[in-house]
C-alpha cells in the first residue's frame, strides 16, 4: 500500500484529508513543518501533501529542505494562497503539484491517484 504523509496545521482539514485517502493508501500525519519535515527525514513515502502556511517551519521550507535533502519524493502543495506567484514559488522550490483550498474530496483523491499511477 502506497504511504503518504498529510502535513497540516488546520485539524479540520487534515482529518478531511486523512479520511478521504485513507481506504486506499496508508496515512501518516504531521501537525506543523518541524513534525513534518522529522517525519520525512526518519520514514519514505510515496506522496507529501503539504499545506504552504503551517508553525515553526513553513510547507515552503520544509519542501526546501526535503529538496536539499535529495529527498524526491513527490509533494502535493495545499493552500489558500492561490496568487500564480505563491504556486510559481511551490513549483521553483520543487513542489510536483499545486492544489488550492478549498477542494472536494473526490477531487483531491482522484490527484492523489493520477500522482501516484504515474
Amino acid at each position: 500500500m502506497k504511504k503518504i504523509l498529510v502535513a497540516d496545521d488546520e485539524d479540520i482539514l487534515r482529518i478531511l484529508i486523512t479520511d478521504t485517502l485513507e481506504d486506499d493508501f496508508d496515512i501518516e500525519e504531521a501537525e506543523d513543518g518541524k513534525e513534518a519535515l522529522q517525519k520525512i527525514r526518519d520514514n519514505d513515502y510515496d506522496l507529501i501533501v503539504l499545506d504552504y502556511m503551517m508553525p515553526y517551519l513553513t510547507g515552503l521550507e520544509v519542501l526546501e529542505a526535503v529538496r536539499n535533502d535529495q529527498n524526491t519524493t513527490k509533494v502535493l502543495m495545499l493552500t489558500a494562497k492561490a496568487q500564480d506567484a505563491d504556486r510559481e514559488n511551490a513549483i521553483a522550490k520543487g513542489a510536483d503539484y499545486f492544489m488550492s483550498k478549498p477542494f472536494s474530496p473526490m477531487e483531491l483523491l482522484t490527484l492523489v491517484e493520477n500522482i501516484l499511477a504515474s
